[in-house]
């Protein structure tokens, strides 16, 4: 990675607080920085290196679900400054997705760049003797979670480029390991998530680190574990594994009682000036086709009577319209500059237990998506049990409960309906996957 992974990404790192995350700048880590925590780590140095990866991993959020949601047709990115998310992300007149351009250069690269922290951070807990520092046990925790947030920021890149693949192997970043295909990224990308939840199932009772409030709840390695859990349940899920999905969500966060939807972990966000705003939250209040994310007609048409889920979208007085596009509704899935994202919550781990038993225990299934049916103020379902007709409703569901989240587009390609999805313009196309990033010189 010629641009992205290389000697000085890690330069801007966070002291993480309970509530907030405050920047603290560092120069050169190829530098005297650098030599100090590879021959001293301490605490302090620990706990800012931590903060870096959760601010990196919240770099360019905004241009990674625009890009699932516009691609999946959850919603159209009306933009005065930049036409390109309604004509190349939409292949308006045959235009195709760019190489070189930000709505994959810039999510790509910052992904590769938390991955870089992580892979740096690693070498330090590695190449020296820090026991005077921390126990055994914390280095391992470390370790683990660590290795955890590598499996997920590598699953969004791969997210993207699909089929185009991703590189894994790159903690050396003057031997980077090959471009793999989608299903050997996913193998690797569970092996190191498993690799991850070894780590923390011997990582003892706490980190030695404090983490952001997006983790409450999961802040010692036992409750991370479930996290890790939760993410490898998705992963075994893009890889069709029933039972293996089944087996993750097992030791998850996964609470079937309907109660706790919205349990899970969340990227953070403040009104620091040094931290970051939720880059998703468009104001209704004076909304504009020069800035606003307009939800497309059918997530409004399709939607059975009285479903609550409509909620995340808001009716416009008249509608708004950019590049003979148009539209009445619009998202409205964050109410605010420091709304939380979610990383993975209960709802989409009761929909993913769903979905694997569609085949193995297909009235299970049924009661798996009647909690979510229920939930969204819906009768439960009494349509055909077979295979077929449960996805269908199983999609739909994951369609409406997880809205904007980065979900729909993946869903649909898995199951190889890209088909399904609506196009509002002639000439429009949907498309598969991004292309690989042109620094990557494959």
């Amino acid at each position: 990675m010629k641009t992205y992974i290389n000697k000085i990404l890690l330069l801007s790192l966070v002291i993480v607080s309970i509530t907030s995350c405050e920047v603290q700048e560092f120069s050169d880590l190829n530098n005297a920085e650098v030599d100090a925590f590879e021959n001293n780590l301490n605490r302090g140095d620990l706990q800012d290196l931590v903060g870096g990866i959760l601010y990196s991993s919240r770099l360019r959020l905004g241009t990674y679900f625009d890009d699932t949601g516009v691609l999946g047709r959850e919603y159209y990115r009306f933009s005065a400054s930049d036409p390109r998310f309604t004509s190349d992300m939409l292949g308006k007149e045959d235009l195709t997705l760019d190489n070189n351009t930000f709505y994959i250069t810039a999510p790509w690269g910052s992904r590769y760049r938390t991955v870089k922290n992580a892979n740096l951070i690693l070498g330090f807990l590695e190449g020296q003797d820090l026991s005077a520092q921390f126990t055994e046990q914390e280095i391992t925790a470390t370790k683990g979670f660590l290795k955890t947030f590598i499996g997920y920021e590598l699953l969004l890149n791969l997210n993207l480029t699909y089929q185009n693949g991703i590189r894994v192997d790159v903690a050396d970043e003057n031997n980077l390991g090959p471009f793999l295909s989608y299903d050997a990224s996913l193998s690797e990308i569970r092996t190191i998530l498993e690799d991850g939840a070894s780590d923390l199932e011997s990582g003892g009772s706490d980190f030695p680190f404090i983490l952001s409030n997006g983790f409450n709840g999961f802040e010692s390695p036992s409750s991370f574990l479930k996290f890790n859990k939760a993410i490898s349940a998705r992963v075994a899920a893009y890889q069709g594994d029933d039972s293996g999905t089944l087996a993750f969500l097992e030791d998850s966060f996964l609470n079937l009682s309907g109660e706790d939807l919205d349990t899970g972990v969340y990227y953070n966000f403040s009104l620091d000036p040094k931290d970051i705003v939720n880059p998703l939250f468009v104001s209704i209040d004076g909304i504009t086709s020069a800035n606003s994310r307009v939800a497309q007609s059918s997530f409004v048409t399709d939607a059975e009577s009285g479903d609550n889920r409509l909620g995340k979208v808001v009716e416009l007085d008249a509608p708004l319209s950019q590049d003979g596009l148009s539209g009445n509704y619009a998202v409205f899935r964050y109410t605010s500059l420091i709304d939380n994202i979610p990383i993975i919550r209960n709802e989409e781990l009761i929909l993913l237990y769903a979905e694997a038993n569609i085949t193995l225990n297909p009235d299970e299934a049924v009661n798996a998506l009647n909690i979510i049916r229920e939930s969204a103020n819906l009768n439960p379902y009494t349509g055909p049990t077979d295979s077929e007709s449960l996805i269908d409703e199983m999609l739909k569901q994951r369609r409406y409960s997880l809205y904007a989240e980065g979900h729909r587009w993946i869903d649909v390609r898995r199951y190889n309906r890209l088909d399904e999805l609506p196009i509002d313009r002639e000439g429009d196309d949907v498309f598969t996957q991004f292309p690989i990033p042109l620094t990557e010189n494959q």
